[in-house]
């Protein structure tokens, strides 16, 4: 045996047979332990009926009780459960296992299928981005299904409390251990009493601090930084993955076209004097690629915070757009505004018109100056894409689709040839004053305004779009041929400048699949 499953518990009655059940039933030969930390329910009774091995641990915490398993664990994996759980899949410890039967990890971290708890989301993420931005990718910081060598595991010293699981995270990665990150599907948790979460927020804040200190990450001027990245936050799917799962009917709109004629960008360039730079950063870098994006974030480098928020705020919109989205809102529409431009304008901009939502990329600000680095929205990348590692647009519908309902209708509302992979992924497209003729097909109907799309939603006419005269199918034949190509492989979303967990893969754009840079009207 390469591996023995450890299963922490404390008064797990409800669960903790169901889980050990569930190890059983996938690999029965597999040592399990249940190391038990005083419980004076059922669940030492209850473990031992369903065939695992019940050890009393030193009583002292969740941590002690790990380290105390691992002195008795002989074999050279380890995987941990929580002993609260319940669906787990039937391959799950395979697949927990299987990077480090590759020897592509030291620390498997498990994703599954619903949002963060109030402590993750509150405390842990804003706690990481702030001192350990590459650790901000995981999207279960706090969750105790993790697998990993012994050698490595009996290395790190273990938090006696609520601070372990992310303590582990941190140790792990400090001390130059690959981490990867696998999906194990649906999963369930019990809930926690709230003033058990107070103490959880309490002993997870110190755990983090502590470690920010001891590397020399922490500083006054990183909690300065924790309002941006919380905006930051605003623009992942995390966020809205609670709104998601009812939503029956969701409208994405681009803002060039849709919501305003004008350019944030050019607008920026032009009133802080770095117009020549911006044309530069354009022309001399490839459309919608990773290059011209971090080249147009450098054209911005030294500029306060303040500026963009201000451009933003008076960029110019069209007059119906702020009714048009609340008509759509009252009737139940979720509403979300997608850029290939930066969160910070894009957001504002989703605020001034009423919308739910918006996703874009991320500049970075330091003490409310902006550094010139971009930060790629994991949101582009999906690995259902023709070119798992493509940032595309088109991706944030992809990403919908995991977590809408899947009858959810999507609309998108766009303009201009750098819509065009959206408008044909979508369940319907459709172009408002396209500046862009290329981009139009006999598929989309054209609008003169957002108040008509709206009309036309409100009135539910979804019917096919009146066929459109125009040299316009190679245009669209050549969108077609993007969400055809391949060969499609396995991958999950990463950040641009941080490497998805056990990838290091840089995501590239989608070769000739955008031909007019997107930043003309973000």
């Amino acid at each position: 045996m390469s591996l023995t499953v450890v299963i922490p518990a404390l008064n797990e009655e409800r669960r903790i047979a169901e889980v050990v059940q569930a190890v059983r039933a996938q690999a029965p030969q597999l040592p399990i332990i249940v190391i038990d930390d005083g419980s004076v329910d059922r669940t030492v009774e209850l473990a031992r009926g369903a065939g695992a091995r019940v050890v009393t641990s030193s009583m002292l915490g969740k941590g002690a009780s790990m380290q105390d398993a691992l002195e008795l664990v002989q074999t050279p994996w380890v995987l941990f459960l929580d002993g609260d759980l319940t669906g787990l899949r039937p391959d799950l410890v395979q697949r927990m296992t299987q990077p480090l039967a590759d020897d592509t990890a030291d620390l498997v971290k498990a994703r599954f299928g619903r949002s963060g708890g109030r402590v993750t989301e509150l405390t842990a993420k804003p706690l990481l981005r702030a001192f350990f931005p590459e650790l901000a990718i995981y999207s279960q910081p706090l969750g105790g299904i993790v697998a990993g060598s012994l050698k490595l595991l009996r290395s790190l010293t273990l938090e006696d409390d609520y601070g372990v699981d992310v303590g582990l995270l941190i140790d792990a990665h400090l001390c130059g251990a690959r981490i990867a990150e696998v999906d194990i599907g649906e999963l369930a948790h019990d809930s926690q009493p709230l003033e058990r979460l107070s103490l959880m927020a309490q002993q997870v804040s110190r755990a983090i601090m502590q470690r920010a200190k001891v590397s020399s990450r922490f500083s006054f001027e990183q909690f300065l930084e924790l309002e941006e990245l919380e905006r930051q936050s605003r623009g992942t799917f995390e966020r809205l993955a609670e709104r998601l799962a009812d939503a029956e009917r969701i409208a994405l709109l681009s803002i060039d076209g849709p919501l305003s004629d004008h350019s944030f960008m050019h607008e920026l360039a032009r009133q802080t004097g770095r117009e020549a730079e911006l044309t530069k950063a354009i022309e001399l870098n490839a459309p919608d690629g990773p290059g011209q994006r971090q080249a147009i974030a450098r054209v911005f480098k030294f500029v306060h915070q303040r500026d963009f928020e201000r451009v933003a705020r008076a960029l110019p919109l069209h007059g119906d757009a702020v009714e048009a989205i609340k008509r759509l809102r009252r009737a139940g529409w979720l509403v979300g505004v997608v850029s290939d431009g930066f969160f910070v304008s894009t957001d504002i901009v989703r605020r001034r018109v009423f919308a739910d939502f918006a996703m874009a990329h991320f500049i970075a600000f330091g003490a409310q100056i902006c550094t010139g680095l971009e930060r790629l929205n994991p949101a582009f990348v999906h690995g259902d894409h023709p070119q798992p590692d493509a940032i595309d647009k088109a991706n944030v519908i992809r990403h919908l689709r995991d977590q809408v309902p899947r009858a959810a209708r999507i609309v998108m509302v766009g303009a201009g040839t750098h819509d065009r992979a959206m408008l044909a992924l979508a369940d319907q497209g459709m172009i408002v004053d396209s500046r862009h003729p290329a981009a139009d097909d006999g598929r989309f109907e054209r609008f003169s305004s957002l108040a008509a799309v709206a009309d036309r939603l409100l009135a539910g006419d979804t019917g096919p779009a009146p066929s459109l005269d125009g040299p316009v199918a190679a245009a669209m034949a050549v969108a077609a041929a993007c969400e055809r190509r391949g060969p499609v492989s396995a991958g999950s979303p990463s950040d641009a400048s941080m490497p998805g967990p056990a990838s290091g893969r840089t995501p590239t754009a989608a070769p000739g699949c955008s031909p007019a840079s997107p930043f003309a009207g973000s």
